[in-house]
């Protein structure tokens, strides 16, 4: 689906799939929707904000309590929001994610894995500890 101005909404897109069983509603949605960390909760008014794709006041709390609501885990709601509301495509696509570290590469709109030869090169040689150490300025 996409917003008014022709964007995609994958936020919105991820609440739209979560009040899709009969029975869900915004209200019940947003009684899932509590921040962990801070105990922030959603409004029921703020979930169909979101599903209508309209803008809302992203703050971390705020995402943190739609991945809690969600089930999904929080990386993948952060990228949906930076998607969504500044346009901004940040993702793995050269799958070089593990449990300890994630590759996050942001992007334009539109390149997939196969666009990014330059950045899987990059990741490889890093990975395989060949490539150059990170900038170490403590001899300056």
């Amino acid at each position: 689906m996409a917003d008014l101005d022709g964007g995609a909404t994958p936020f919105a897109d991820l609440v739209r799939e979560a009040l899709r069983p009969d029975g869900m509603t915004y209200r019940k949605l947003a009684e899932r929707m509590v921040d962990p960390e801070t105990g922030y909760a959603i409004s029921s008014s703020t979930v169909f904000k979101v599903s209508k794709g309209q803008a809302i006041r992203v703050e971390r709390r705020v995402i943190r309590a739609f991945a809690a609501g969600l089930g999904l885990p929080l990386r993948d709601v952060q990228l949906a929001a930076a998607a969504e509301y500044i346009g901004l495509v940040a993702d793995d696509p050269v799958h070089g994610s593990t449990q300890e570290a994630a590759v996050v590469v942001a992007h334009v709109p539109g390149l997939a894995a196969k666009d990014m030869d330059k950045v899987r090169e990059v990741l490889a040689q890093f990975a395989s500890g060949d490539g150059p150490a990170p900038d170490d300025d403590s001899d300056s």
